[in-house]
């Protein structure tokens, strides 16, 4: 199964990780625009069991279609390198990418939606959560980062965000 990471009802992440708690032995190939350097790892740990960029060749994503079929773990010749790299302890990420890579998936959705300016209210409905349960993320998202203040967290993702690319920030604010 193809899947992408940006839906407009429903995080890819949870779509993956319903599929896999439906029909665990169906395989997941992500196929995304967003940066595999961030999402490639949780799509992994959601049960996904590749991850491919959109800007791929054809023939790229028909050796990760034929990988993950085979049963195989597929991800960039790039993204193999980072991965080894880390594990190795050799890594050369920044501190706030391995700081963010901290966060859950529901942080990381909160975090995200902070940086394009959402308030908690708007952030709640659009996650179907309560405003405290926003809140309780945010607090576990300052903690996790090391940030002091909510105008901190906010510029700090707001920043992030920017920093992420065009593409990527308008796919967010239609989802």
């Amino acid at each position: 199964m193809l899947s992408e990471l940006g839906l407009p009802d429903n995080s890819g992440l949870e779509l993956i990780k319903d599929i896999k708690a439906m029909h665990p032995g169906l395989p997941v190939l992500v196929f995304s625009m967003h940066d595999e350097s961030l999402y490639a790892e949780r799509a992994l740990q959601a049960g996904a069991r590749g991850y491919i960029m959109k800007d791929a060749t054809g023939e790229e994503l028909m050796h990760a279609i034929r990988q993950v079929l085979s049963g195989k773990v597929y991800v960039s010749k790039k993204m193999s390198s980072r991965v080894l790299e880390a594990f190795s302890g050799r890594g050369s990420a920044s501190s706030a990418r391995l700081s963010i890579g901290q966060l859950s998936d529901r942080e990381f959705q909160v975090f995200e939606l902070l940086g394009l300016g959402l308030s908690t209210s708007k952030i709640a409905r659009k996650l179907s959560l309560s405003a405290k349960t926003v809140n309780a993320h945010r607090v576990q998202i300052k903690k996790k980062l090391h940030i002091k203040s909510a105008s901190e967290l906010i510029s700090f993702a707001g920043r992030w965000l920017t920093s992420r690319g065009g593409e990527e920030r308008r796919h967010l604010t239609t989802k």
